[in-house]
């Protein structure tokens, strides 16, 4: 796993403290999320039936288009849009995006790192193709977060809040309804972590 800068890990219960401390390791690894948080801080208060979380991220990476992942080229003759794959951990994304453009009858993939379309308008489509969206790392990535952040939240904690900007994540879970000051402490531990990157 990667190391973090900061992995903070707070109880009133020390047996808590080690106990929660292993959950959330074994859920970064499992959910490969460790590459991406630089900081972490968890908070367990049991008497106030209280998680709370606060995680600052690092780069984790920008948008991928097709001419990220590959080169796009017309065939005006044959009504053809040629796409060159350079990047194979792309092509579910991709044809996933082309069939619901194109529909499955007009996507051929002749071999593993081609994919063809066929259309009447092939300059004005591979110009759309090339900048077509595949990916958004942060999206996938809020996802993942919030399952982490439910995996290892205590068994019974269903009341939740959080809230995903930027590089920052903070989560809030009780069992009780959340008090507006438990979400406040979320975002001071928050401030804090930023602080210690600083420092």
């Amino acid at each position: 796993m990667d190391s973090l800068e900061t992995f903070v890990v707070e109880s009133a219960i020390d047996s808590e403290t080690e106990f929660y401390r292993k959950i959330i390791e074994d859920n970064l690894a499992s959910l490969k999320l460790a590459p991406a948080i630089g900081r972490i801080k968890v908070v367990l208060r049991p008497e106030d039936s209280l998680f709370q979380m606060a995680i600052i991220l690092r780069d984790v990476g920008t948008r991928v288009t097709t001419i990220d992942i590959a080169d796009v080229e017309t065939k005006p003759v044959a009504g053809e849009v040629v796409i060159s794959i350079k990047k194979e951990q792309y092509i579910p994304e991709l044809l996933v995006k082309l069939w619901e453009r194109y529909g499955k009858a007009n996507i051929s993939q002749p071999d593993r790192w081609t994919v063809t379309i066929s259309t009447d308008k092939p300059a004005e489509e591979a110009e759309f193709i090339k900048e077509m969206l595949i990916a958004d790392p942060r999206h996938r990535l809020h996802e993942n977060l919030v399952d982490f952040a439910i995996r290892v939240t205590p068994e019974g904690f269903r009341v939740r809040y959080h809230l995903y900007k930027g590089n920052r994540f903070v989560f809030v879970a009780s069992e009780e309804t959340l008090e507006r000051e438990w979400i406040e402490e979320a975002g001071a531990m928050l401030d804090e972590l930023m602080e210690g990157g600083k420092k």
